[in-house]
């Protein structure tokens, strides 16, 4: 059976990462489980194993401005989704979760 030191939770937000590696990016995707090291989401795009990433979770969207937690990591897995057995598009992406700040901002509204 497996043990983890950090309780997970299931939870299905918006994710937006914003830099990979030394690059500034604009990819979009899901988290699946978050915990207060790291997250698991799915994106269209692989990530580079152990490099850095920044990545945006939002976690509420009403009123005029959402909240998000802006996070800093680095990739530890990123892998190809199977679905009946077969590759498809979508990647699922571990990443650590070493800083973060919440964030409130208009660069986060849609």
């Amino acid at each position: 059976m497996e043990q983890r030191r950090n309780r997970r939770f299931q939870l299905h937000l918006p994710l937006a990462i914003t830099r990979a590696g030394t690059e500034r990016v604009s990819l979009s995707g899901f988290t699946k489980n978050i915990s207060s090291t790291g997250v698991l989401f799915t994106s269209s795009t692989a990530a580079d194993l152990g490099g850095p990433i920044e990545y945006v979770i939002t976690l509420h969207e009403a009123g005029p401005l959402p909240v998000g937690l802006r996070c800093v990591g680095k990739v530890v897995r990123s892998e190809r989704m199977l679905a009946n057995g077969e590759a498809h598009r979508t990647f699922e992406i571990a990443a650590t979760l070493e800083r973060y700040e919440f964030v409130r901002d208009r660069e986060l509204a849609r």
